[in-house]
Order: C-alpha cells, then sequence, then structure tokens
C-alpha cells in the first residue's frame, strides 16, 4: 500500500486508528445487478475492511458480466406457452425474469 512501510507496522497503524482488515475466501463473488445482468468475479481475493463502523469489501479477480436469465428458466416457459427460446428469452428479460409475468404474456 505505502512504499517502504513493513506490513506489520501498517496493521499496527490501521490498529490504532480503528482500522480492521479481515482477508475471506471466497471462490466466487457475485453481483445481481437491477437491469437484469450480473457481475461475476471469479478465483477472487476479498478483504472486509471495517472503519468507524462501517465495513466495506474490496474484491480483484477475474471480472465477467452474465444474464440472469438461466436455461432452465428459457425452457420451462417454453414447454409452458409453446414459443420459441427466442420468445422466451426475450419476454424473461423484458419480465427480469418473472416467470409467471412471462408465461401469462406469452399465453
Amino acid at each position: 500500500m505505502f512504499p517502504g512501510i513493513n506490513p506489520k507496522q501498517m496493521q499496527a497503524v490501521m490498529k490504532q486508528m480503528g482500522i480492521s482488515q479481515q482477508d475471506i475466501d471466497a471462490v466466487r463473488v457475485i453481483i445481481e445487478k437491477t437491469d437484469n445482468k450480473k457481475i461475476v468475479i471469479e478465483n477472487p481475493s476479498v478483504q472486509k475492511i471495517k472503519m468507524q463502523g462501517q465495513e466495506s469489501f474490496q474484491i480483484t479477480g477475474e471480472v465477467s458480466e452474465e444474464e440472469n436469465i438461466s436455461d432452465e428458466d428459457v425452457k420451462q416457459v417454453m414447454e409452458k406457452t409453446n414459443c420459441t427460446e427466442k420468445q422466451a428469452r426475450e419476454t424473461l428479460e423484458k419480465f427480469n425474469g418473472d416467470l409467471a409475468e412471462t408465461i401469462l404474456e406469452l399465453s
């Protein structure tokens, strides 16, 4: 973090300032967004930082973005409504993955 400072000294300074840091053993981190997509971080390095009563997380890793619509949901909609895969996926996206609304719309 700061060049020339021993990590143990840095921990001591952080402790004096009321800052604690804890490593979190994680395999994968998923952030679900409101636009029906999710950010997926593989092989993450996660640290929980507690400062002034607030907790925050620092995450680094291999980042990718995925759709929140599963193939299983698409298949279920297709079976219930006899629609195409494209219609099922587009309607699921329109209703943010809500199966009931999608099936009603396509029926």
